[in-house]
């Protein structure tokens, strides 16, 4: 793995483990009606697309090994970009059954990384 790639997992892992936690326990309708916590998972959204970017750009190996990355960096670039044009229940269903499974894989990837490091 290159220098650069436990920085961006981290990051990318972290920002899921965020969504992950600003989501918990709400429904889908809370969910659209809470702009604080809408925002807060947008933001995170837009970490984790961003870290994945480069960790692609950095590091095409370990980046393949992300499901979804092209996916997910697509997001982010609507977030970033196209903010007027967000379909919110493809934003929740990313967050509730994407999100679970991604911070599994960039777990794991984050823990293989501080093993090439020897950390």
């Amino acid at each position: 793995m290159q220098r650069e790639t436990g920085a961006h997992l981290w990051d990318a892992a972290e920002a899921a483990k965020l969504v992950r936690e600003f989501a918990g326990g709400k429904t889908e309708a809370e969910f659209n009606s809470d702009l604080v916590v809408r925002s807060a998972i947008e933001r995170q959204l837009e970490i984790l697309g961003e870290a994945l970017k480069r960790l692609r750009r950095d590091d095409a190996d370990t980046a393949a090994r992300v499901p979804g990355l092209d996916r997910i960096v697509g997001l982010r670039n609507v977030l970033a970009h196209e903010y007027g044009d967000i379909n919110y229940e493809i934003l929740w269903l990313a967050t509730t059954t994407e999100i679970p499974g991604l911070i599994t894989i960039l777990n794991d990837l984050v823990d293989e990384a501080r093993g090439a490091a020897g950390l």
